[in-house]
Order: C-alpha cells, then structure tokens, then sequence
C-alpha cells in the first residue's frame, strides 16, 4: 500500500462516514487503519466538527465535513500528484 497523507485518511474517514450512520468498525475496515490510530482521527475530527457522534455508536460528516472534501478534491484535481 502507498504511503497515505494525514489529509488523505481524513478523506478516507469523511467519505467513508458520509453514506450515513458508520460504526468505528466500518470507518476503521474501510480505511484501512488500526484502531488506536482510528480513536486519535475520530477525536480530532469531532473536536473540529468535521464528524458528529450520533449517539449510536454511530458516526456521519457533517456540513463543515463535506465542504473539506470538496475542498480537498479541488485540490487533488488542481495538482494531481505525479
């Protein structure tokens, strides 16, 4: 697997709990990173109100997490990696 910025995984995370209600184990499979490492991104991401806790066990982006993404893909199409 290639290497992976922090900005990519946060991508990753985004993405994956953007389909709706997404429980710790499928952020962590689908993004493929170890739980310690998933426990550390959630926190950041909810203290920066990118995600939101449903209360659930469940996990979904919020408005502020979606325009990252869209942010963030305008970025990669400006200046795609070689």
């Amino acid at each position: 697997m290639k290497y992976r910025s922090r900005s990519d995984i946060i991508g990753l995370l985004l993405n994956a709990a953007n389909s709706g209600r997404a429980t710790k184990t499928k952020l962590m499979y689908s993004v493929f990173i170890s739980f310690n490492q998933l426990r550390e991104y959630l926190s950041l991401l909810v203290e920066n109100g990118l995600l939101q806790y449903e209360g659930t066990h469940t996990y979904r982006t919020t408005e502020k997490g979606i325009r990252f993404l869209h942010i963030q893909n305008k970025i990669d199409e400006a200046a795609p990696i070689i």
